[in-house]
């Protein structure tokens, strides 16, 4: 059986899409950056770290599970802007964003019962546009930012910021589905 290791609503509803049954694993895992941590190194450790803690909690019921986990970090320059704390954090984060291209990253590891690990990252170029204080507090009471790396969802209002996108946009959304389908079935389609 496949879990997925994640508390996020659209990761399950992005893989449902990809029409492979699963069932999700709730965990909380920590998501602290070393303090010399390389960036993409560490949205690469909290996805293993995901994976690794599902196929802790139901390897007893699944003896032959296979957990996928996944972490989504937006990235401008070294400086890892994950969810906001609130509404002020928010707001932060979006006028840093502002006028700015970043990168999102989307980690995915999927472990296997057997003691197989494999992990993958895509990396999606995000440039806003510039974003007056209006824009950002009228954003930021929505509620919308809370909750989503970067103060931001794609899929929802702030997909009118996005001036430019070069890479995966499910990836942004939090799960790139190409890269997803791949790493589940590398031989062809699910």
């Amino acid at each position: 059986m496949l879990w997925l290791a994640s508390r996020s609503p659209r990761r399950s509803e992005l893989l449902q899409r990809l029409a492979i049954p699963f069932q999700v694993v709730d965990l909380d895992v920590p998501e602290v950056r070393g303090a010399d941590e390389p960036a993409h190194d560490y949205v690469r450790r909290v996805a293993l770290d995901k994976a690794r803690a599902g196929l802790a909690a139901v390897r007893e019921r699944d003896p032959d599970a296979r957990v996928l986990g996944a972490d989504t970090e937006v990235i401008l320059g070294q400086r890892v802007f994950g969810k906001p704390a609130d509404a002020q954090d928010a707001a932060a984060m979006l006028r840093a964003l502002s006028g700015q291209a970043h990168d999102v990253v989307t980690a995915l590891a999927l472990v296997e019962a057997g003691g197989r690990e494999q992990v993958d990252t895509v990396v999606s170029r995000v440039r806003f546009a510039p974003l007056d204080e209006a824009t950002i507090a009228a954003y930021v009471a929505t509620g919308e930012p809370m909750g989503k790396a970067g103060a931001y969802a794609i899929q929802g209002r702030a997909e009118s910021f996005v001036q430019h996108l070069e890479g995966s946009y499910s990836g942004v959304m939090g799960l790139p589905l190409h890269q997803t389908a791949q790493l589940l079935n590398p031989h062809g389609a699910p």
